[in-house]
């Protein structure tokens, strides 16, 4: 496979660099060569942040993704200065809780309330970062749902493993019942 970049990317506070990590290592899980970074804005909460990964099974010879095969965006910001990067045929995941404008909709767009879903199915919106990680994961395929199970419980703190799985279980079952 070459590389597949994704872009995670919506305002601090969300959880995208964990959500970046977690990816990451899902992928290292199954032996794949991965690269992850990230960056956030001067505020720890409300400042834009993001995290790329780049999955291949061949060398990576640059760390960030410039032309992504999927963007996820939670924010209008996100969304509105990434996704003229998105591959024409790229995959756009968006958090139809904040992102009420599509400047330009691409072909492969996916749209759900997620920050919603959270705050409604959990109670709180903090699990909005795995809930859509493993949503995102289910429509590309890009690592197996067990890689980012045990990844969820090797990143996270124990108190928080089972409303983590709670969330991602929550993500598979959106994207499985998914209607374009």
């Amino acid at each position: 496979m070459a590389n597949y970049e994704i872009r995670l990317s919506g305002s601090g506070g969300q959880g995208l660099i964990l959500a970046g990590i977690i990816l990451a290592r899902a992928a290292v899980i199954e032996k794949r060569r991965v690269t992850q970074t990230q960056s956030y804005g001067p505020e720890s909460r409300g400042g834009y942040s993001r995290a790329d990964v780049i999955i291949s099974d061949q060398e990576i010879y640059f760390p960030e993704a410039t032309n992504f095969n999927c963007l996820l965006a939670l924010t209008q910001e996100a969304c509105d200065v990434y996704l003229f990067d998105l591959r024409d045929n790229g995959i756009l995941i968006i958090d139809t809780t904040f992102v009420k404008n599509l400047a330009l909709a691409a072909e492969n767009t996916y749209e759900l309330p997620f920050t919603e879903i959270a705050q409604e199915k959990l109670g709180s919106p903090i699990t909005t970062n795995i809930l859509s990680l493993a949503f995102m994961v289910k429509i590309t395929g890009i690592v197996k749902e067990d890689s980012l199970r045990q990844s969820i419980a090797e990143s996270v703190k124990p108190g928080f493993v089972d409303v983590n799985h709670k969330a991602m279980e929550i993500g598979f079952e959106l994207a499985k019942n998914y209607k374009k």
